[in-house]
């Protein structure tokens, strides 16, 4: 089994897999419009990877972190040789989305394994919320997560 990590603002909690903020807004690995669930291989990644997006200051803002627990069978590894230097610079690319796009149509599993920008070693997952077998993903309760004030 793998394990991985997902925080949200606390006010997100009871919607925080269904992939609705990925739809509205896009991001790395999706276009506006494709539904997915980011999550990081550790606690430490999922919280760098929430500071990077946060905007002001975290000192008000409640969070909540989930494990995730998926078999890895359920997974699919992104090829992303064609995407290595794009993801060194900007936030969003339609190269990498195209890689997220491709998956979603394939339908081929419920989650996808990409690699952190923030930490190329380290992988960070996409869940398709609306995949057949996304019900075979184990998700933890919401436990209360804070940052320690002295960051950002």
């Amino acid at each position: 089994m793998i394990s991985a990590w997902r925080i949200v603002q606390s006010h997100w909690a009871e919607r925080a897999f269904d992939g609705e903020g990925a739809r509205l807004y896009g991001g790395r690995w999706n276009p506006v419009g494709s539904p997915v669930v980011y999550l990081a291989d550790t606690r430490a990644l999922a919280a760098l990877e929430t500071l990077v997006h946060a905007e002001g200051s975290l000192r008000h803002v409640r969070y909540v972190r989930y494990e995730v627990s998926f078999a890895k069978q359920l997974v699919e590894t992104a090829d992303l040789s064609g995407v290595a230097e794009v993801m060194k610079g900007c936030m969003v690319s339609p190269r990498t989305q195209a890689v997220g796009t491709a998956w979603l149509a394939r339908g081929s599993q419920p989650v996808l394994e990409v690699r952190s920008a923030i930490i190329p070693e380290e992988p960070n997952y996409l869940l398709n919320p609306r995949h057949p077998r996304f019900d075979r993903i184990k998700i933890g309760k919401a436990e209360p997560f804070a940052f320690d004030p002295r960051l950002k």
